[in-house]
């Protein structure tokens, strides 16, 4: 049979200006995307039947194509199912078949597979087996595409593909900073798009929940009225899909600027005085996107207890106010805030303090909401005992950004702050804010936040020093809440925002010393970036009326790392090594001004560090310079990292042989408590971590603490402190054993040894602890965080060692923390195919599978 592409790209053409039409005319966006479906469906069995292809292929629609929604520009996404690999003939048609693809104007991805290798492929990519779900036969034979069908099913474990399909959003969520406020968000991939409304169908659909809103609320999934907000919120993302698509004439689900004013028109919103157009049009896509992010917690929630076994735990009690349901925070009584409004801040502090809990439950996410609106009141923001919780929210030492995000997100931080609350959402159209004004505040909050962590330390040693050094982290957080608060009122915002910094700081009860540098800060928040940027800093006078605007070291340290966290919280691209150096070179000349050079080595935290060993190392009868030479290949993280006798201790062992080609294998009885401590100082090399860990749990101990650290000329500097699990009688006639046993090991370099599997303890047998894996990326995208969390049990970390060798991952530092039963671990990683988001699931999925218990 002969084939008419020119009939046919006519045919298609007709299409989408039939459609468009109708659209404009009946505003029916379901209609659109179901007819263009049927329409191409059609064209396809034509050219399909035109090729004669073989009765026993099939030819399938996947995907969103599948689903049955195809919106005007999007991709019509294909599977051609083959019963046996094809033969030359078959291909040379199959090739043909893709030419006319485009030449009759179909933007087609298409795959050719056989229904094992669909399989296949769907066991290593979660994206590839979401899309194979959706098939949807157009044309061929039946059969086979039933075979498909029934195997494809047959494979899937509900519970897994939930887990698979939960780590992918998250690396989703990573891509567009967590966030759905971007200025230019895209309405389809980013928080708040339309993807997390699909994921909730994705996962429903796998474990058999039904396919519409009606169906998840009939079987307990979603509340009626849950199921009537999350329509109308898939129903307006439809609508902005498809006029994205109309207007732009092309596949485009990003909301750049140069549309916004566009399809602001088109919904009819009309500029005044207060806000433009498109301002309006964006802030109500913003409070749809919080409403879906909300919806997306809370039914995942729902979902992931409906097929965790984990979930039917009784609960666990935590005071009279709370309990905990597996790792989430639940309400003992539903009614909880309007009974007792002050345990709306207790529900967030209880999170930062309980290290188990990852999240709320359902009923707790939906009475916050309800609260933000009905309980939080003037009574209630004057109420001292609320200005306290406040307070400790932002005294915690965990946990600050992830409840002040969570709050915001449900509303609470703008009902307790009404001057926050009025910028929730606020655009700010200039050349480097690609953040609503909450949302720059937030990353602002959470890059001061990173300063204290020793983890994230390698990102930028100079402000993990300085941070390490300042008195009250605290403060600034409170000072980046405040810098941009007043945004969009008119006037300076500078101005206006120290303003509320002052009645906040009155109202809170601060310090006059500690309200001073707040309501400075937030005053003088973009002095030193116009200083550092726009003056001369070799001019001494530059440097001098910079430094009596300053005063003193503590203004200048403050000052230095809220600026430095404020540039780069305005946008990804904003922030580069010259501004760092810029205001690095300013904050040195200025503290060198101010005569303060001294000052951090009499009170910064490593400088007393630093000398404290030194005054332990005189008690060897070493020289004042014995360090140097060791301590030169050292970073900011060692330094912060260990204590002044553990640096003592290295030093004295290490400083003849920093160059060494053998490795050096040193142990001791633990100084603060039972156990002995090891310190293995060698060449990088592969495998080193899976060795050393292997030989332990081979020998016996159990490791509670790792200090994993690679030096900048490339030695491994490793400590741990480990724990006779055998309970041999003495520690140190172990010493000598582990010092020969395993320099030997590391010289001979031997295959890392496999622990042998060793009892679990009564409580985890009873108390499972669910494993959890997150890989995320730093802000140079060249390193990579993986956070661990596990029932500690014999061979954990050989484990974890083991498995990142498998993926190809060096390890750079590690922080190993055992909690009882529980094992809390943070790595530093680099290497393999890390960078793939793909590649990042396979591991923690991995992990997370090998961690059971």
């Amino acid at each position: 049979m002969s084939c008419d592409v020119g009939a046919l790209r006519a045919e298609v053409k007709a299409i989408q200006n039939g459609l468009k039409q109708d659209y404009e005319q009946n505003q029916d966006a379901v209609a659109l995307l179901r007819s263009r479906c049927v329409q191409v469906d059609a064209v396809l069995a034509k050219l399909w039947n035109a090729l004669d292809f073989p009765a026993t292929l099939s030819l399938a629609a996947v995907g969103g194509y599948g689903r049955g929604e195809l919106y005007p520009a999007s991709d019509i996404d294909l599977l051609i199912l083959l019963p046996r690999e094809a033969g030359a003939a078959l291909q040379e048609k199959l090739e043909r078949l893709v030419g006319y693809f485009w030449d009759i104007g179909l933007e087609i991805g298409h795959s050719v597979r056989t229904i094992q290798e669909c399989l296949d492929e769907a066991g290593n990519d979660i994206t590839v087996q979401t899309a194979l779900l959706e098939a949807r036969l157009l044309t061929g034979n039946e059969k086979l595409f039933a075979t498909f069908q029934k195997r494809l099913h047959g494979n899937l474990d509900p519970l897994v593909f939930f887990e698979a399909k939960r780590l992918e959003q998250q690396e989703r969520y990573l891509r567009f900073n967590e966030t759905p406020y971007s200025l230019e968000p895209n309405c389809k991939d980013a928080p708040g798009g339309q993807r997390d409304l699909q994921v909730i169908f994705w996962i429903a659909k796998a474990a058999g929940y039904g396919a519409t809103w009606a169906e998840l609320e009939q079987n307990g999934i979603i509340t009626e009225e849950g199921a009537r907000q999350a329509e109308a919120c898939e129903d307006y993302l439809r609508h902005l899909r498809i006029r994205m698509h109309l207007t732009v004439g092309r596949r485009e689900d990003r909301l750049l600027f140069d549309y916004q004013s566009t399809l602001a028109a088109q919904y009819g919103f009309v500029s005044n005085e207060a806000k433009r157009a498109s301002e309006q049009l964006m802030q109500g896509y913003y409070r749809n996107a919080k409403s879906v992010t909300v919806l997306n917690t809370i039914l995942l929630q729902n979902m992931g207890a409906a097929l965790a076994p984990e979930s039917e735990l009784t609960p666990q009690y935590i005071d009279e106010d709370f309990q905990s349901v597996g790792n989430l925070l639940d309400i003992r009584n539903e009614n909880l805030f309007e009974t007792k409004p002050t345990a709306i801040f207790d529900s967030f502090q209880v999170m930062q303090e309980s290290h188990e809990l990852h999240g709320m439950t359902a009923r707790t996410l939906r009475a916050l909401w309800r609260a933000g609106e009905s309980v939080i009141n003037d009574d209630f923001r004057a109420d001292p005992a609320n200005r306290a919780a406040f307070m400790r929210l932002l005294h915690s030492g965990r946990g600050v950004v992830h409840e002040f995000r969570r709050m915001n997100q449900l509303d609470i931080l703008g009902a307790y702050l009404p001057n926050f609350g009025r910028i929730v959402g606020q655009m700010q159209h200039d050349l480097f804010h690609v953040y609503t004004v909450d949302q720059h505040i937030l990353q602002v909050m959470r890059n001061i936040r990173r300063f204290t962590m020793s983890e994230f330390a390698h990102e930028y040693p100079l402000c993990s020093r300085v941070m390490s050094e300042f008195d009250a982290p605290w403060l600034l957080y409170i000072a980046a809440l405040f810098h941009d608060i007043a945004k969009g009122r008119g006037g300076d915002h500078s101005e206006l925002g120290t303003s509320d910094a002052q009645i906040f700081c009155e109202q809170h009860g601060l310090s006059p010393e500690d309200s001073e540098l707040v309501v400075w800060l937030v005053r003088n928040h973009l002095n030193m970036s116009q200083v550092a940027q726009k003056e001369d800093l070799s001019d001494p006078d530059v440097v001098a009326g910079f430094a009596r605007r300053v005063g003193d070291a503590r203004h200048l340290a403050a000052l230095y790392l809220l600026t430095h966290a404020d540039i780069r919280g305005t946008s990804p691209k904003v922030w580069n090594q010259w501004k760092g150096k810029l205001l690095a070179d300013l904050y040195y000349q200025t503290l060198h001004y101010l005569g303060q050079d001294e000052a951090p080595a009499r009170q910064g935290i490593i400088a007393e560090r630093q000398a404290e060993a030194m005054r332990l190392l005189r008690f060897f009868a070493l020289s004042d310079t014995v360090h140097e030479r060791l301590w030169k290949q050292l970073d900011t993280v060692y330094f912060l990292r260990h204590s002044a006798e553990e640096i003592a201790w290295h030093t004295r062992s290490l400083h003849y042989r920093i160059y060494n080609n053998q490795p050096v294998v040193r142990a001791r009885l633990y100084q603060e408590g039972e156990g002995l401590q090891v310190m293995v100082y060698t060449q990088d090399q592969p495998d080193l971590f899976a060795r050393i860990v292997g030989f332990f749990a081979r020998a016996g101990y159990s490791i509670v603490d790792a200090k994993i650290h690679t030096t900048a000329h490339g030695y491994a500097l490793d400590s741990f402190v480990v724990l006779d699990i055998e309970n041999r009688e003495s520690d140190r006639e172990m010493v000598a054993y582990i010092e020969h046993e395993l320099e030997q090991r590391l010289i001979q370099q031997l295959p890392p040894d496999i622990p042998s599997s060793g009892r679990l303890s009564r409580q985890v047998k009873h108390f499972p602890i669910k494993p959890e894996a997150s890989i995320r990326g730093d802000e140079r995208g060249a390193h990579f965080l993986l956070s661990l969390t596990a029932a500690d049990r014999p061979g954990l970390l050989y484990t974890v060692a083991n498995t990142l060798a498998e993926h190809g991952a060096n390890l750079h530092t590690a922080k190993i923390t055992t909690l009882g039963e529980r094992a809390e671990d943070v790595f530093l990683i680099s290497g393999g195919d890390l960078r793939e988001s793909a590649s990042r699931i396979r591991l923690e999925t991995e992990l997370m599978e090998r961690l059971k218990v």
